[in-house]
């Protein structure tokens, strides 16, 4: 039987597909070594031309380390480059999003192939495990109907659609079933859920709740406009992880018209503000050194961030995105202008994370991943990775840990 290894690049989104995938696997043997594979399969991401070039160069180096391997290519950059890969003959085979739920059959073709599917399809394949994690990702929804400058995936990723409700709780009704215990929803745009359904994402979550096993619930990147009166009900519920990661993009209103984002610093503290008062960790996605991010925009902006209650932050140094209307602005910031804002960004807000972790290191929720020579890593409610060291096998085990240690970017704990 022929061995198939996967290859997941970018977001959750793309782990939850490349589960998928693994799922559909019938007449193949999954294989976690990509030197058994006979077949590798990349589940790729598109979201900046950097992410092109590093799946691009992952195929180049299947090539020179095993030729004998077939490469399929999966994920979005199959509906940005797929084409000029296939063509040049870097890969075997070029699938679209839709097509992934026929791996199998996919992978039985004998001649080079490029299927690229459509942009409209729902997954409707319920996966029973969620192979080398101890936290399961639920894919909620599809899509985006955003129109963000900066970003190429409403284009790759299709409008936004919602997965049926009855898939995404039979779904985790399987899982939790099987052991697992805490589930990250997520999408493309995961507070678009249940728009095109008459629901939405707090009303999804209060049936997650229910059901037997569940202990906690995450949930993906939300736009600012998408937590409402109903969503913010749900702060104080027991099951909801302490950490919301809410898609500012920037703090300056000038840099927020230019990217066309949809949010505004004042609305934006209010709600943050107002999430944090509930004793929530709250992370963000930021982009320095758009174009047009001056050295005044620049110091109006970072001055608002050190007013802000964020304990988290996922920095990009922009990245020209071929086909966005950002890669056509004037007035580009300079690579080591832009590295140095990233630098001052992430040491504000790592300095806001110390002080926060210095406040909130008892009564700790966690859930350990795999361990090595009794050391175990996990996150707990606040999203804060912790190292727990013990003689006891705690892989995939919920801990409760009190007054941990704060040290650098983790918290340490005995646990006895």
């Amino acid at each position: 039987m022929k061995k198939v290894y996967f290859k997941t690049f970018g977001c959750r989104t793309n782990q939850f597909d490349t589960q998928v995938m693994m799922s559909k696997l019938k007449d193949f043997e999954l294989t976690m070594s990509e030197s058994e594979a006979d077949m590798i399969v990349v589940n790729s991401c598109t979201v900046t031309n950097g992410a092109d070039s590093s799946v691009r160069a992952y195929i180049n180096g299947v090539h020179r380390k095993k030729p004998s391997s077939k490469v399929i290519l999966a994920g979005c950059g199959s509906h940005s480059k797929g084409e000029e890969l296939f063509q040049s003959k870097k890969v075997f085979g070029v699938i679209g999003h839709s097509e992934k739920e026929s791996i199998n059959s996919v992978l039985k073709k004998s001649t080079p192939f490029y299927n690229i599917g459509d942009l409209n399809h729902i997954d409707t394949t319920i996966v029973n495990e969620f192979i080398g994690k101890s936290r399961a990702f639920i894919k909620i929804q599809e899509g985006c109907d955003f129109d963000c400058s900066y970003c190429i995936i409403p284009s790759v990723r299709g409008g936004a659609r919602s997965h049926r409700e009855s898939d995404i709780l039979t779904q985790i009704t399987k899982l939790a079933s099987n052991g697992f215990g805490e589930f990250i929803l997520t999408g493309t745009n995961v507070g678009s859920y249940g728009k095109d359904r008459n629901s939405s994402m707090a009303k999804l979550i209060k049936k997650i709740s229910n059901i037997r096993g569940v202990r906690r619930i995450r949930v993906g990147s939300l736009e600012p406009i998408q937590i409402d009166s109903e969503f913010k009900e749900l702060l104080s519920e027991p099951f909801m992880a302490k950490h919301l990661h809410i898609a500012l993009q920037h703090t300056s209103d000038k840099m927020l018209e230019v990217m066309n984002r949809r949010n505004s610093f004042k609305s934006d503290i209010e709600l943050l503000e107002e999430i944090s008062s509930y004793g929530y960790a709250i992370g963000t996605d930021y982009i320095v050194g758009h174009p047009q991010e001056d050295e005044e925009c620049w110091k109006k902006a970072i001055n608002r961030v050190k007013k802000m209650p964020l304990t988290h932050i996922h920095a990009f140094t922009y990245s020209k995105r071929d086909g966005t209307l950002s890669a056509t602005m004037k007035d580009i910031v300079r690579g080591d202008i832009a590295k140095k804002r990233h630098r001052e960004l992430s040491d504000i807000v790592s300095s806001q994370n110390l002080e926060f972790r210095k406040k909130h290191n008892s009564n700790l929720e966690v859930l350990l991943e795999k361990g090595k020579n009794g050391t175990y890593h996990g996150y707990d409610q606040y999203f804060n990775k912790i190292e727990v060291k013990s003689g006891d096998d705690l892989s995939g085990n919920w801990v409760f840990i009190d007054n941990a240690v704060v040290q650098g970017s983790k918290n340490v704990a005995l646990f006895k």
